[in-house]
């Protein structure tokens, strides 16, 4: 009966809390950052007019399918020291999760190649460029692509590296061009964004936290959240006799998420602190001092 009484008063909670407009219940889109990765000494360093033409290239024709792509400068300038060239990996990815406002979901890391091959009476030169996209918050990888220039260029035997990078660059724009069509495809897969979505197909993770709880209530904790909407999967990570942790996958947004835990910790009837730091939601039972004869 009690299990029962439960999942009733969950179903209220996911009601009250998806009482919204059919325009609301769409997907909400991803935040994208555009990273290059330059680490590899035989790509393009970030700081060559080719790196900035493809960039450039790559953000506009996303941009103009209707996702919201951000520009790395512009949202890392005050926190961050500017014009670093050969980033490591690790580096790239520590930037997108450090950036809160706004919240990074999906970075595209890519890197430029070009390769030469020597003849007797000419050099061939060929671009390519590969890379990721990367789940930010859960750090998986959602797809790999690489595109490579449909043909290759003459240059004169003399050509040294300057000369190198204007042809280079000359093939760029056909290059990003392609390239932005291929992201935009996978992107477009991965993300539902029609009125029906229901919070998209991109899942967020999440830890929550669960303290000073006894596990008789985390137990009803648990129901709760796996009736949330939008839930993908949980995992439990730590538990103890007054603390549980869970890794927490939805496709809820972060706001939504949070109005669930407060409206779920009211009808549990707890006096609770509610923080919210990143990718980890923290509740803290208050006790309150019990009143004796």
């Amino acid at each position: 009966m009690k299990s029962i009484l439960v999942s009733l008063v969950a179903g209220f909670v996911l009601v009250s809390c998806t009482s919204v407009t059919t325009s609301s219940l769409a997907a909400e889109l991803p935040n994208i950052l555009i990273l290059g990765d330059d680490s590899d000494r035989d790509s393009i360093a970030r700081n060559s007019r080719v790196f900035k033409r493809v960039l450039s290239a790559i953000g506009k024709e996303i941009s103009s399918e209707g996702f919201d792509v951000f520009d790395e400068t512009a949202i890392t300038l005050d926190g961050f020291t500017q014009g670093r060239t050969r980033r490591t990996d690790a580096e790239l990815i520590d930037i997108s999760r450090s950036i809160q406002r706004p919240p990074i979901d999906v970075s595209i890391i890519f890197s430029i190649y070009t390769r030469k091959k020597s003849l007797s009476y000419t050099v061939k030169v060929n671009s390519r460029v590969e890379g990721r996209l990367l789940n930010v918050r859960t750090g998986q990888r959602l797809d790999n692509f690489e595109v490579e220039s449909p043909r290759s260029k003459n240059v004169p035997k003399d050509c040294d590296r300057q000369c190198l990078l204007e042809v280079v660059g000359s093939q760029a724009k056909e290059l990003s061009e392609e390239l932005g069509a291929v992201l935009t495809q996978k992107l477009a897969h991965i993300v539902d964004t029609g009125p029906s979505a229901r919070g998209g197909n991109l899942p967020s993770a999440y830890t929550l936290v669960f303290a000073g709880f006894k596990l008789r209530e985390v137990d009803e904790i648990e129901e709760y959240i796996t009736s949330f909407r939008g839930y993908k999967s949980h995992r439990p990570i730590g538990l103890t006799s007054r603390k549980a942790e869970y890794w927490y996958k939805t496709s809820s947004d972060s706001a939504r998420l949070n109005r669930n835990i407060r409206k779920m910790v009211g009808h549990l009837g707890f006096e609770a602190r509610i923080t919210f730091n990143g990718d980890e939601i923290k509740v803290q039972k208050i006790k309150l001092r019990k009143r004796r004869n």
